[in-house]
């Protein structure tokens, strides 16, 4: 396997084995996906790319890893101080239509037992981040002081920094959200919805523009470049009653990359970060972006079920 490098001047010591590890198998699940070999299978596209981090991760001072295509938590070097859970192929779907995906990464201190390192409050993670192959392979990441990008230089392999301090836009017309749910949202997400597309004519006075591309890495990426809103919330089909994203391996990192960019990240009412990791496999809603937008659905939350009631009345998807 190649050996990729990272730029170490915002690096900690303590974090610099695992990120290298994360580093090579980025680059190699880069040119595997450049060159169409990952979704030539066998095996699936998600447990090759688990396969290549989880031998790129090898002498990364990990004591516990989970990845969310495996059931099972691997047990790596006994002496490690730290525990990583990994999403190594977030979106796979979108590979035959060569849409982005990216990899998704959270790091806690070890404990004794893999339960004691991920079934804790979420707030404990030390690290976060994502690697999004896209035209440009990036490596988005936050230790808790601030955010930062990196971007991949293919003739070194090395991921150079890009951009410090990375801070949301204050201000963008586009949201994203998967429409074809519409009818299983809650009433404050739909009367929300409702108002966005409503444009100059609504209560916002402003016409928005909705995106959707599918994979979670991809659209944090676009939210932490040109702001706006992202919103997986809970809704009505069956299994997504209490979200569809997994809290360890997807929207507990995700939150922390928005809040340390400036952000806000929420279940709709309550931050995604205060709340528990109880299950490796726990789901959560997760709506996040600029602050004043996800504070706004907050606010469609705590309104009165008679006056949210009142308000949808006169809204609806398909009607003026």
């Amino acid at each position: 396997m190649t050996t990729a490098h990272l730029e170490t001047r915002l690096i900690a010591d303590r974090f610099r084995p695992v990120l290298t590890g994360l580093a090579n198998g980025a680059v190699a699940l880069a040119d595997r996906i450049r060159r169409g070999g990952v979704d030539a299978g066998p095996p699936p596209p998600d447990q090759a790319a688990d396969g290549l981090f989880a031998t790129a991760l090898q002498d990364a001072d990990l004591r516990w890893m989970t990845s969310s295509r495996q059931p099972q938590i691997r047990a790596m070097q006994a002496e490690g101080t730290l525990a990583l859970a990994l999403d190594p192929l977030d979106g796979a779907a979108g590979l035959e239509t060569n849409a982005p995906v990216g990899t998704i990464f959270a790091i806690f201190p070890a404990e004794d037992t893999p339960e004691a390192s991920f079934l804790r409050p979420a707030r404990q993670m030390l690290a976060a981040g994502y690697v999004l192959y896209g035209p440009r392979c990036c490596l988005v990441l936050s230790f808790g002081k601030g955010t930062q990008i990196y971007g991949l230089d293919p003739e070194s392999q090395r991921f150079m920094l890009v951009r410090d301090g990375v801070t949301l836009p204050a201000a963008s017309p586009e949201f994203a959200i998967d429409a074809s749910d519409y009818r299983h949202w809650s009433r404050p997400v739909r009367a929300y919805i409702d108002d966005c597309l409503a444009g100059t004519e609504g209560p916002r006075a402003h016409d928005f523009n909705m995106r959707w591309i599918g994979a979670l890495a991809a659209e944090a990426h676009r939210i932490l470049t040109r702001g706006g809103i992202f919103l997986d919330p809970a809704n009505g089909r069956p299994g997504a009653e209490r979200g569809r994203l997994r809290m360890l391996h997807q929207a507990a990192p995700v939150a922390f990359l928005i809040e340390q960019a400036g952000g806000r990240a929420t279940d709709g009412a309550l931050p995604v970060l205060d709340a528990p990791i109880t299950a490796l496999d726990a789901r959560s809603p997760l709506i996040f972006g600029s602050a004043d937008k996800v504070d706004r659905v907050a606010s469609y939350h705590d309104l009165p079920e008679a006056e949210v009631s009142a308000l949808f009345g006169h809204r609806g998807l398909f009607r003026a």
